[in-house]
């Protein structure tokens, strides 16, 4: 993995120097809020509901132990012993004092990492897919490409004040696990003629307009990528409204002007601005790229695991449910599910990372991932420690084999923390988790994918859940929208509204119902949610959502 250079280094350290005297001028009042507020949104710090709110970046979704244990030290020293892991696959902390930020960010400094361009209008956090080196589908590993957008697009004079904030994803892969079609920039590494580039896709994103993103252009290479990009930018930087915050992005200036409008614009800007990349961006991407080298695989005997997927049914259960197949013989890519039936998604311990950094440096290489599904991966460990690793797991609350299954739910912070919320959503993805754990249903359903926002502005993804829920406030009243039949993968799609609402007691019922009627429907046990949705329609999933509940209220 990518090392801070002294460059590097330096610029943070320098960075967390202006800040601390920043913070000091807001606590002695030489500074009132709003004079602060763009200053501590360069860093990171937002001002939420009760507290202050830290994000701190994980550039494409990489640690390795020391990063993870450093995070740990943070939730405990300066917050209140837990972190939130986030779809950006960014870390964020709830409580934090004003007067600890600084020391926080010199503590994150330590291990090469910081908080900068995670707010604010600007390019922020690069992701990538959480397989990325790993995947036995992978074309090329997307994170030295995501390192190189990221030097790039640190401090970069001419997009610290964008119209609004900006997005881009990178796969390396044909499935899509970045989400990159809902991105203002989605990368997507392809191969023609057996040289390597990129599909590069625009004006994705969710909110209160939701759209799928526009292919601009089929191939790039790798030496034309990064000038490519930045014409992109430049374009809408020029284009974008300013005027109106909620049309202000990207995807809002391709609906206006058209793709072919938007691309015809960037090729000529592209035409201008390539003479002046002289080519060093090229060779920093080889030097970049000799970083994320693979580490030295193993080639041992896988018979301990088989052993214990045979005699043992409930690792059988998590090894079925929560691997996924690495491009390496006798390595697996293990998923650890931060989603324990009842809990808060996405929060893990201080305690519990140190058990993911523990493993990670003994048995996966000393690399861990985020993804955006908010769960934490070892994407590299060898069959015949799984064994080991999931009775590790089991002790600290880890060990869920629920990935990609209904209780694995995306949510936003909801009203529990964010200041723009209208509804919550962690309740909510509790009370489901839940529930389908008590009717033990959810591995008969298999993979169905929920999504949940406590706002429009769609932080949770809902509209690319197979069931999305939206919490809206509707006349002081809590009230959750329905959509069916999202997608955030290669087969992208916004989700279909179901009707009018639900309060919050009946959402979970009405949650209940389209899994029934799905259950009804469906082909067979292999058929799942998202591909029964798109055979049958809206009618059934409709019919039991409403006319039922009409006939439950007759009764």
């Amino acid at each position: 993995m990518y090392n801070y250079s002294e460059f590097d280094a330096a610029f943070v350290a320098e960075r967390n120097r202006q800040f601390r005297a920043q913070v000091e001028r807001r606590i002695d009042g030489s500074l009132t809020e709003d004079e602060f507020k763009p200053l501590r949104l360069m860093n990171g710090l937002y001002l939420q509901l009760h507290a202050y709110m830290l994000r701190v970046a994980i550039p494409y979704g990489t640690l390795d132990s020391a990063k993870m244990r450093q995070l740990a030290l943070l939730a405990e020293k300066w917050d209140k012993g837990y972190g939130h892991f986030t779809t950006r696959q960014n870390i964020q902390y709830n409580w934090p004092e004003l007067r600890d930020v600084p020391d926080m960010l010199d503590a994150l400094a330590e291990v090469g990492m910081h908080a900068i361009q995670t707010s604010g209008n600007t390019i922020r956090n690069v992701t990538a897919d959480h397989f990325a080196g790993a995947a036995a589908d992978e074309i090329a590993d997307p994170r030295p490409v995501a390192e190189l957008l990221r030097q790039w697009s640190t401090d970069h004079p001419e997009f610290q004040f964008l119209p609004r904030k900006f997005k881009i994803a990178v796969t390396g892969a044909p499935a899509d696990r970045a989400v990159t079609m809902a991105h203002d920039i989605g990368l997507q590494i392809v191969e023609r003629d057996g040289e390597i580039g990129y599909k590069v896709i625009v004006g994705g994103g969710l909110g209160r307009t939701p759209m799928i993103g526009k292919v601009i252009a089929e191939f790039v290479s790798q030496e034309d990528l990064l000038p490519y990009v930045e014409a992109v930018v430049s374009v809408w930087n020029l284009l974008g409204r300013r005027d109106n915050k909620y049309k202000s992005r990207i995807k809002i200036t391709v609906h206006e002007h058209g793709i072919d409008d938007i691309r015809a614009r960037v090729e000529e800007r592209f035409k201008v601005i390539r003479p002046t990349f002289s080519g060093i961006d090229v060779q920093l991407f080889e030097e970049i790229k000799a970083a994320f080298a693979p580490p030295a695989f193993r080639d041992e005997s896988t018979a301990i695991y088989e052993t214990a997927y045979k005699t043992d049914p409930i690792f059988r259960s998590w090894a079925d449910v929560n691997l996924a197949q690495h491009r390496a013989p006798g390595y697996a890519i293990v998923q650890i599910s931060l989603k324990a039936h009842g809990e808060t998604p996405g929060d893990a311990t201080a305690e519990q990372m140190r058990v993911m950094a523990d493993l990670a440096e003994r048995y996966g290489h000393d690399e861990l991932r985020i993804s955006h599904e908010q769960n934490v991966i070892l994407p590299h460990v060898h069959k015949s420690d799984l064994p080991a690793i999931h009775a590790e797991l089991k002790k600290h609350g880890l060990a869920t084999a629920n990935i990609g299954l209904i209780s694995d739910i995306i949510a936003c912070p909801g009203m529990d923390y964010c200041a723009l919320a209208t509804a919550r959503s962690i309740p909510i993805a509790q009370e489901i988790a839940t529930r389908f754990d008590e009717l033990k249903l959810e591995h008969e359903i298999g993979e169905l994918k929920i999504k949940i926002s406590g706002c429009i502005n769609a932080c949770g993804h809902h509209h690319v859940g197979h069931i999305g829920i939206l919490g809206l406030d509707r006349a002081g009243v809590e009230n959750y929208q329905i959509t069916l039949g999202g997608d955030h993968t290669e087969t992208a799609a916004i989700g279909d509204r179901t009707g009018p609402g639900f309060s919050a007691d009946e959402i979970i019922p009405a949650i209940e119902r389209i899994v029934e009627a799905y259950l009804e429907v469906r082909t067979s046990a292999e058929e799942p949610f998202i591909k029964t949705y798109r055979r049958v329609g809206m009618a059934p999933f409709k019919a039991a959502l409403y006319e039922q509940a009409e006939a439950y209220a007759a009764e």
